[in-house]
């Protein structure tokens, strides 16, 4: 299955109508060598050691930060929020234990290293300049709900008390889980209309049935199109670039997001970039107000 944005849609018909014409077969060779380079990585994966490793560590695929009930009461928080530019007032509380447990609805657990409340204020509060902020007047360890490759858990929390703000900002006190090593090598360097490397995870459906993904572009194509090999085991992502023309370019890469429907919900399948050879990183969207 491939999936692009819809922009691409209309020019990819007009290029296949074109060569039904002419008896030219575009990107055929290329898609083979696609379809073929997503089946050697579902097939390293599938029962794999890293595959076991992976499914029993913790992978977050949501955000490590949950705002505030009705956040935010004005533009200029929401632009302190996505610009990261807080304020300090008191003293952060020492860490209380050593160790966080994870503890997934699903059943099982796995205890993880404790984030400090001031390493977890660090990761939101990156800012320092004059223009608005939020203040933290405080905060304590509590819990919040977090989507992960296991399905949802319930992880430690630092619960940050804002100025002006009836409930706390969140903040996952833990990191997740040390990667397995990929049993299959990356790809290597490959034209970008055969193989690319995806930019990283954007969310998965709450049902499962998608996924969506940061793929990059140039400035002299039709933009991203992300292929799918589903198994039992793995959810492989080929991404290419579609309508590549010749000429005078700008060097400018370009993300874009792109949504892959699948034929059953992922499930604990492990999601993989077909160039990596590895899972597919969640990209935290740094300040993101919602």
């Amino acid at each position: 299955m491939r999936t692009k944005p819809a922009r691409a849609v209309n020019l990819l018909a007009l290029l296949v109508l074109f060569t039904a014409g002419t008896g030219v077969v575009a990107g055929c060779d290329s898609d083979k060598d696609r379809e073929a380079r997503a089946r050697q990585v579902a097939d390293a994966w599938d029962g794999s050691r890293a595959a076991e490793v992976w499914g029993q560590g913790y992978y977050p695929t949501g955000d490590a930060v949950q705002l505030p009930e009705n956040a935010f009461r004005s533009d200029a928080d929401k632009r302190a929020y996505t610009t990261q530019n807080f304020v300090l007032r008191g003293e952060l509380p020492a860490t209380p234990r050593k160790d966080g447990q994870v503890k997934w609805e699903s059943g099982g657990s796995l205890a993880l290293p404790l984030m400090g409340a001031e390493k977890a204020y660090e990761s939101v509060a990156r800012g320092g300049n004059d223009g608005p902020h939020l203040t933290v007047t405080g905060a304590k360890l509590g819990e919040m709900t977090v989507a992960t490759s296991r399905g949802p858990a319930t992880v430690p929390a630092w619960l940050f008390t804002l100025d002006g703000y009836d409930t706390p900002l969140k903040r996952v006190a833990l990191s997740p889980s040390t990667a397995p090593k990929s049993p299959v090598k990356p790809a290597g360097k490959l034209p970008t209309d055969e193989l690319a490397p995806l930019g990283g995870l954007v969310e998965v459906a709450g049902d499962g049935r998608s996924v969506t993904v940061v793929a990059t572009h140039g400035s002299c194509d039709d933009g991203p199109a992300v292929d799918v090999l589903e198994t039992g085991g793995s959810v492989v992502l080929s991404a290419s670039v579609v309508g590549t023309k010749d000429g005078p370019c700008t060097s400018d890469m370009r993300a874009e997001e792109v949504t892959v429907k699948l034929d059953r919900p992922v499930g604990d399948r492990v999601l993989l970039d077909a160039f990596t050879g590895r899972p597919v990183p969640y990209e935290e969207r740094k300040g993101s107000a919602g």
